[in-house]
């Protein structure tokens, strides 16, 4: 499938309401004149993400924004893979510790799942999806994965979701320490969104 980003899709709906995925999803979108808006801007209601992998899950969400809205439609399912627990939490991740969802909880129930193992090895995983109507037969798949450490005690201010506590052992911080440019240049979603227009182009 061959689509011009700057011809033919001038406004993105994102299947999500989720600030900081906004925030960061927009900064990599504005060089090429898309506009991106959440899908609350819409009344679009959340979709099921009821699916054990990553891609199915993306999916979802990204027919479901599409067929509410009418728009191209750009969804991401991301999370937190950590080594020690099979892979846990992975699609869950937002979810960890339950509902409500909350980061603190999460990475409180992150750690203490930790605490009796001596690896903490982990990656950020991320896929997109981008479907050009919500029964596009051919929509276009990206992923991106960003290898660290966890950490117990949280550092940085910036970021979301488990970001103070993945610790990035070349760069000696946490992702939450990195400036916004750095995070969007060398995350899974940075790497995930520029793959995603790779193979638009």
């Amino acid at each position: 499938m061959t689509i011009n980003p700057s011809s033919r899709l001038h406004e993105l709906v994102l299947a999500s309401n989720n600030a900081g995925k906004l925030a960061e999803f927009g900064a990599l979108l504005a060089p090429l004149g898309l506009l991106l808006k959440p899908q609350g801007d819409y009344n679009v209601s959340e979709a099921e993400e009821p699916h054990c992998t990553f891609v199915e899950n993306a999916l979802a969400k990204a027919r479901h924004a599409a067929q509410a809205t009418g728009l191209p439609a750009l969804a991401d399912d991301s999370g937190i893979c950590v080594n020690a627990l099979g892979g846990a939490p992975g699609v869950l991740s937002a979810r960890f510790a339950g509902v409500p969802k909350s980061d603190a909880r999460n990475n409180a129930h992150l750690i203490a799942a930790l605490a009796s193992h001596a690896d903490k090895s982990a990656y950020y995983y991320c896929v997109l999806v981008l479907v050009r109507h919500a029964d596009d037969p051919q929509p276009v798949i990206a992923d991106g994965l960003w290898h660290g450490e966890v950490i117990d005690t949280p550092r940085g201010a910036g970021g979301f979701g488990c970001d103070a506590h993945f610790w990035l052992p070349g760069m000696q911080k946490t992702v939450a320490e990195l400036s916004a440019a750095d995070k969007n240049r060398l995350s899974h979603r940075g790497q995930a969104l520029r793959s995603l227009f790779d193979k638009l182009k």
